[in-house]
């Protein structure tokens, strides 16, 4: 599937009274995700520890 074609799809999937917004917060979620399992896959990872330990901080 095509980056064209996951786009179209998550529009259609969504609900007829979404916003813009909404399709863009759905749009941006699934690239993080499939960012993160792109780094994932590179090696590119943190134990769980670490980021219990990260987001600690962030939430301080």
């Amino acid at each position: 599937m095509t980056e064209k074609e996951k786009i179209v799809q998550v529009v259609k999937e969504l609900p007829d009274d979404a916003t813009i917004e909404e399709a863009m917060e759905r749009l941006y979620l699934l690239y993080k995700i499939q960012r993160g399992l792109e780094q994932a896959d590179a090696g590119q990872k943190v134990s769980a520890e670490e980021a219990r330990i990260r987001l600690a901080r962030w939430l301080r």
